[in-house]
């Protein structure tokens, strides 16, 4: 399809448009910006890069770059760019922001939940562990075929849970109505499971390792070690949610390649600190599902993407658990919290643990998608991790763990996904906040069409 036709179809749908010229897109030479490359790369403070057909052709500095006869010019001069960023861990669709259902879960809900991601400059997006897989591939496919466009690439993989046991109370009446989680009780399930995934091309599984403070059931270890041996034998990745120091101990020193959550309210000890020195695990904090403050006071930088209305219903029902004075008194566990999780983060930093992106939003009000990534970078840098590793850990890391190799750095051959700022997020880590385009594949995105949706 020619991209003027395209583009008058996807008005025609009401999705909202990628601003894209409506003949061939010639190259694009993007000038003058101070470029964080993503990775260890170090920063190119007047630098220059070449896009064309979605794909980045070359990256220097100023001047070193030539463009091809014919190609267009932008002068960036001031800005900062940075790649995109890839989250490995939300739970998506079920979310109507003020409620949690399984009507919700539809393929536009889905696309809505993603077009705030890209709106906020999240290139790819990880539904973990609570959506319907026939419909997430089947959504993966169309997305390919140029369907549900601009939104963030949706990534997915498929949860396993004993009965009764997995997603929290919020989400499990919904998950149990569609039946979406893999309800294992064996080793011998365990297994049938992840080969069932293996033949659909699944390269990714979640295990819930948790009993809700013994109020749920939790995968035995001839289950969970069954998931895993099995997963790896078909160079799957496991993604293992615990909560409480013995069952990380337990799934980390299994082999599970990805630790969900963060031990909050224990201390660690000598010998969990011994194997994460040993098996080096990713790290998917998310830390900031528990903070809820984006929307204590007036900020455009949230409200932006939500109808007043509902803004007007989170600030009146949210949870105050966050210490920022401006939320109000925080809950009698919050400074217990913050105190213990200052200890803890550094520490697995140090042991070798590999923060990546993740957020968890679409459970709680308040912890949005798409704005909920830049409050996980700020909580990073709170708790002692430099501007320039939580970068790293927002764009390159958590795309290599997710294998999208053509995600993460601003690098040749990477696809053109990445977001212009106003300041410097090395100076400020909350620079990020300040967006003033986001390119998807070389196509800039039209933010201020897609708040126009956002707020009715």
């Amino acid at each position: 399809m020619k991209t003027a036709v395209r583009a008058v179809v996807l008005v025609l749908l009401g999705v909202g448009v990628f601003a894209q010229p409506s003949g061939p897109a010639p190259a694009v030479l993007y000038e003058g910006a101070r470029l964080i490359i993503g990775d260890a790369t170090p920063v190119i403070e007047s630098g220059a890069f070449l896009v064309q057909d979605g794909q980045i052709r070359s990256v220097g500095a100023r001047g070193a770059v030539t463009a091809p006869a014919g190609a267009v010019h932008v002068d960036l001069t001031g800005k900062t760019v940075m790649p995109a960023m890839v989250n490995v861990h939300v739970h998506i669709g079920y979310e109507g922001y003020t409620t949690w259902q399984a009507s919700n879960h539809t393929p536009e809900n889905v696309f809505d939940h993603l077009q705030r991601e890209a709106f906020y400059g999240v290139a790819a997006t990880t539904s973990v562990g609570t959506s319907h897989t026939g419909q997430m591939l089947q959504f993966q496919r169309d997305q390919r075929a140029g369907r549900w466009l601009p939104a963030s690439r949706l990534l997915f993989l498929p949860g396993m849970a004993p009965p009764n046991g997995g997603p929290d109370a919020v989400l499990r009446v919904a998950t149990n109505e569609l039946h979406v989680v893999n309800e294992v009780t064996s080793a011998a399930e365990a297994r049938a499971a992840v080969r069932r995934m293996d033949a659909q091309g699944i390269r990714h599984v979640k295990m819930w390792v948790d009993d809700r403070s013994g109020s749920y059931p939790k995968l035995t270890p001839e289950a969970y070690l069954a998931i895993i041996d099995e997963a790896h034998a078909h160079k799957m990745t496991v993604h293992a949610h615990a909560i409480q120091l013995a069952d990380q101990k337990t799934v980390v020193r299994a082999g599970a390649d990805v630790l969900v959550h963060m031990v909050q309210r224990q201390p660690l000890d000598a010998e969990y600190l011994a194997i994460l020195r040993d098996k080096k695990p990713y790290w998917a904090t998310v830390i900031g599902l528990g903070d809820q403050t984006a929307f204590c006071d007036p900020d455009p930088f949230f409200e932006q993407a939500m109808p007043d209305s509902v803004i007007a219903e989170i600030r009146a029902t949210m949870e105050r658990r966050s210490l920022a004075p401006s939320c109000g008194p925080p809950s009698a566990t919050a400074p217990a919290r913050e105190k213990q999780m200052a200890i803890n983060f550094p520490q697995m930093l140090a042991a070798g643990a590999r923060v990546v992106l993740a957020t968890d939003t679409g459970i709680q009000p308040g912890h949005t998608f798409g704005s909920g990534e830049h409050l996980e970078l700020a909580r990073w840098v709170q708790l002692g991790m430099s501007t320039t590793e939580a970068i790293v850990a927002a764009t390159s890391r958590p795309a290599e763990l997710m294998g999208q190799t053509d995600l993460g750095t601003l690098a040749t051959g990477k696809r053109a996904s990445f977001i212009v700022l106003d300041a410097n997020p090395l100076e400020n880590i909350k620079n990020t906040r300040r967006i003033a385009d986001v390119y998807l594949d070389g196509m800039k995105v039209d933010r201020a069409a897609l708040a126009r949706k956002f707020k009715r």
